[in-house]
């Protein structure tokens, strides 16, 4: 590490240390918690879709330089794609397949469309204690043949994917209702804009996805609404940080100077993994570093170890039109009325249905506050802390621990508050 960051973290613990320790051994005392600690060896990554997905249409996603706290939701991608794959034929079926392939095969030996209406349940089941959760998906036809209602009726119930159709009008037309359709999902928020219009054309099919989530901690984080701090992101600000000292599963790689952190949501049935480089530096190396194999490893070495966490109370919010990204990663005659076949979604649908996009409005919440229930959790004793100090661009996650599945996936590049002059 620097001397600058030295400084800063040196600092931190003389000051910080002692009240965040008192907190750690007495506040959370009193909390409650249907189950104590995440489960310790979640699904393998390598032989989930979502993950296999989601990894590599994050760097895709990165690959364009503009690209600033993304964020979407694998899950949802990789279970709309897999709905969609079910009415798909010939080649069309072939590059939807290839998109869900994993390194290995999953345990069970399921299908991955079966392994991803699985994690979409598990989900569903954990809202409302783990998180609160708002959230819809729904596939978009525009001037298209009639759908056949057995699959409508099939992916409505294995992956919750609801069809609409497009009303008579144009592209401004098509977006006032995709945003408003968007903002229900999102539980009522404003969703961002997207970048380009929708030309959606006759027969077009556009899948959309909305997610709205907030964490509950399974202990909850201390803040103080004057402790602003700067948050040294692409855009310097002025931010709230929030601070806790407990048990956490963390692990430092040296080699690739990161850290990695598991903090534990309400009752154990899902988690959220930050990757936090040891220095101030943009995103930009670790985005390309970043494996299927290199994440089992991390989490792998995670151990449970007594972390000071600082971190910025933030909200991550992104909108997405994934066509260019998915055409890159081989999913390319879906969008060609000729070349399509979706003969499984519409019997007439052969020279007209065609996939028009595949859009994503994501938003992310991160606070203080914990969850609420019935069991009492386990007095923490914290000795030798580690410091996990988020004042700087960090890569998120959240997973599922029942199945393992990766639900949200982002970077937060920059934090909104009061700006300041300098930047990375």
């Amino acid at each position: 590490m620097n001397a600058a960051m030295l400084l800063r973290i040196s600092f931190y613990i003389l000051i910080l240390s002692p009240a965040l320790l008192v907190q750690a051994s007495a506040a959370d005392s009193s909390k409650k918690s249907p189950t104590a600690s995440p489960i310790s060896h979640p699904p393998a990554l390598l032989g989930d879709p979502s993950w296999a997905l989601g990894l590599r249409l994050y760097q895709a996603i990165r690959s364009d330089s503009s690209s600033v706290n993304t964020l979407f939701s694998p899950l949802l991608v990789a279970s709309s794609l897999g709905a969609l794959g079910e009415g798909s034929a010939s080649a069309t079926a072939s590059q939807l397949k290839d998109l869900l392939k994993t390194p290995a095969p999953a345990k069970t030996g399921a299908d991955p469309a079966d392994v991803l209406s699985g994690a979409l349940k598990s989900f569903t089941n954990a809202n409302g204690s783990s998180f609160n959760l708002h959230t819809s998906s729904a596939l978009f036809s525009k001037q298209a043949p009639q759908l056949s209602q057995k699959f409508v009726k099939d992916v409505q119930a294995r992956f919750r994917l609801q069809h609409q159709t497009l009303e008579k009008g144009d592209s401004k037309a098509d977006l006032k209702q995709l945003h408003s359709w968007a903002k229900t999902g999102l539980g009522g928020l404003e969703g961002a804009s997207l970048a380009a219009e929708i030309q959606a054309k006759a027969g077009a099919m556009i899948l959309a996805n909305a997610l709205h989530f907030k964490g509950l901690w399974e202990r909850e984080f201390s803040q103080e609404s004057k402790d602003l701090r700067t948050f040294l992101g692409k855009k310097y600000t002025k931010v709230m940080m929030m601070h806790r000292a407990g048990l956490y599963r963390h692990h430092e790689d040296i080699a690739n100077m990161l850290q990695v952190l598991e903090v534990p949501l309400w009752g154990g049935k899902a988690s959220v993994v930050f990757l936090l480089p040891f220095h101030v530096e943009g995103l930009e190396r670790l985005d390309k570093l970043l494996t299927l194999e290199l994440l089992t490893k991390w989490l792998e070495k995670t151990n449970k170890t007594s972390v000071i966490i600082s971190m910025p109370k933030a909200n991550i919010t992104s909108t997405l039109s994934l066509q260019k990204q998915l055409s890159a990663l081989g999913l390319t005659d879906a969008w060609d009325q000729d070349l399509a076949d979706f003969s499984g979604v519409s019997e007439q649908s052969k020279g007209t249905l065609h996939l028009g996009d595949v859009l994503q409005w994501a938003s992310l919440e991160l606070a203080a506050r914990a969850g609420e229930g019935d069991a009492e959790l386990e007095e923490e004793h914290i000795e030798k802390p580690k410091l996990f100090y988020a004042d700087h661009p960090f890569i998120i996650f959240v997973r599922d621990n029942a199945t393992g599945a990766l639900l949200l996936m982002g970077a937060l590049d920059h934090a909104e508050g009061e700006p300041l002059h300098d930047e990375l």
